[in-house]
């Protein structure tokens, strides 16, 4: 067999477009070739999976070798195809068995001895699997990383099967003992109540606490003026804790934002984010972007809280752009090539400096 055929998943935005990772071996001068549009670190895996391959004590085939990871006009980024197009070459060479490649997807960074590395983007990939399966039936495994396993099992109808390194995989292939094939990962038990920074600890202010209980129960925006030593940062951190509980949907909608810029911590499941950027912060920063778009600050507070401390300091361009996604509740990043939207329904919260109440306006 010369041809073998993979699949896994690209990050477009929020959604995780399937992806067919094609291999073939050709007779000829040995070369390793990458097609379908894949950015530099796509590029940078023929040099990692070929030391992973030689480190596992496989063969490396002394082939012509063609991968192409179609649809070809889909760009392609970041290290998650190294496992697929490592498997492709062993399962083309026939260094490995074929037969059960199609019941599952992968995705994995590998390391030069051959461990998987986690990816980014995990909990996406796995939201947009199980939507595809609930459509056409056909149900699938996925095989990722061991790091990012609690994370795509927060979906609780997705069949993960974590594996710590490339020979880990293989075996699960190459077995027929079930003890020592990949098991399906248990969700690990997780705490229901989100640890937040206690409200009672505010003394006195009642107005301002008033006040705070109120934008928390309508979902209104708060600018909070006073003379430093007020207490109005210890306000805005303390918000959050008296927010309602984030219900299922929401958790996974934050949870999935935050798998995007690898920042998503399984200690923090159903805790509602609480973001604060610098007064230096650029407008992409805010609203994201990137020839690769990455969520901004106002999409990693989704469900959450925006603290803009000191907010007569930030450019009047970078607090225009936060108009729009406040109307509508997400933000759509158009560049040259790709369109990605974010979801960015967040709770406002600003801060200013009493010598400043007569001199801002928001609306300026």
């Amino acid at each position: 067999m010369s041809l073998a055929v993979l699949r896994s998943r690209a990050l477009a935005g929020m959604s995780a477009p399937p992806v067919t990772v094609e291999v073939h071996l050709a007779n000829g001068l040995p070369a390793f070739t990458i097609v379908g549009l894949p950015e530099a670190e796509v590029k940078e895996a023929k040099d990692r999976v070929r030391a992973a391959l030689q480190n596992a004590r496989f063969e490396f085939p002394a082939r012509r070798i063609t991968v192409n990871l179609a649809p070809a006009d889909l760009p392609k980024d970041s290290g998650r195809f190294d496992l697929p197009i490592a498997l492709g070459i062993l399962a083309a060479s026939e260094q490995m068995p074929a037969d059960r490649l199609d019941d599952h997807e992968y995705a994995g960074e590998l390391s030069l001895s051959g461990q998987l590395l986690p990816i980014r983007g995990a909990l996406a990939m796995t939201c947009a699997m199980q939507r595809e399966q609930q459509q056409d039936g056909h149900r699938r495994s996925f095989i990722l990383p061991a790091a990012n396993a609690d994370e795509a099992a927060l979906l609780p109808e997705a069949q993960i099967l974590p594996a710590t390194s490339l020979l880990d995989v293989c075996t699960h292939f190459s077995t027929r003992d079930p003890a020592a094939r990949l098991q399906r990962h248990q969700p690990q038990p997780v705490g229901k109540r989100a640890a937040y920074p206690d409200f009672s600890d505010i003394k006195g202010q009642l107005q301002a606490r008033r006040a705070m209980e109120v934008a928390a129960a309508g979902q209104h925006s708060l600018l909070l003026v006073g003379p430093p030593g007020a207490g109005k940062s210890m306000l805005a951190t303390r918000f959050p804790g008296i927010l309602p509980p984030m219900t299922q949907d929401e958790a996974l909608e934050s949870a999935a934002v935050q798998s995007l810029s690898g920042s998503f911590d399984i200690a923090r499941w159903r805790q509602r984010p609480y973001r604060a950027p610098h007064h230096t912060a650029s407008a992409v920063a805010l609203v994201g972007g990137g020839s690769s778009p990455r969520p901004g600050e106002i999409s990693l507070a989704h469900h959450g809280v925006l603290f803009l401390d000191e907010i007569a300091e930030y450019p009047r361009s970078v607090l225009d752009v936060l108009r729009q996604p406040m109307e509508s509740g997400h933000i759509v990043i158009s560049r040259a090539a790709r369109q990605a939207q974010f979801p960015a329904r967040f709770q406002l919260i600003a801060r200013l400096p009493c010598h400043y109440k007569k001199t801002f306006r928001l609306n300026d």
